[in-house]
């Protein structure tokens, strides 16, 4: 699966991330910088919240500035996903076994791109870790934290 530091990115996740670097570069970053200006315009740095805030807001801009930077050096972009078997990238169909029929729908992704709420789950999940490298019609066992269960991949997409 590659190393620890590789970034697993769909195109669109990869995307968001550029968009993000770019903004905190070429906008938050100098109107931080005028922000620290001002601020330091107002006089007497050692009771200026006004000055403390900017360097805090500057300190969190450059950090993210590095991290998105590590990020997009260990990308590794999601495209040809295969049809066979789980993998990243794939929307996959399971069915709780031992529960009702219900049928829920995941597609996996890379840790960054991970959003319960919109069903991407990550590759680093329990569930994704479960249903790697299994085809259609294969039951597989869920280690979870409330204990283990069974789910039935009914589609791979």
């Amino acid at each position: 699966m590659g190393n620890k530091n590789t970034v697993y990115l769909t195109e669109e996740g990869l995307n968001e991330l550029k968009q993000e670097l770019d903004n905190l570069i070429n906008v938050r970053r100098p109107e931080n910088i005028i922000a620290i200006k001002e601020a330091r315009a107002l006089g007497d740095l050692s009771e200026n919240a006004e000055y403390d805030a900017a360097r805090n807001e500057q300190a969190q801009i450059e950090a993210r500035i590095k991290q998105l930077e590590k990020m997009l050096e260990n990308a590794s972009i999601i495209s040809e996903v295969s049809k066979d078997k789980v993998g990243i990238g794939n929307t996959v169909s399971i069915k709780y076994v031992d529960e009702d029929d219900d049928v829920e729908e995941y597609k996996i992704v890379g840790s960054q791109e991970a959003d319960p709420f919109e069903s991407r789950i990550s590759n680093e999940s329990p569930i994704a870790k479960a249903l790697f490298d299994h085809k259609v019609g294969d039951i597989v066992t869920v280690e979870s934290p409330n204990g283990s269960y069974e789910v039935e991949i009914i589609e791979i997409k």
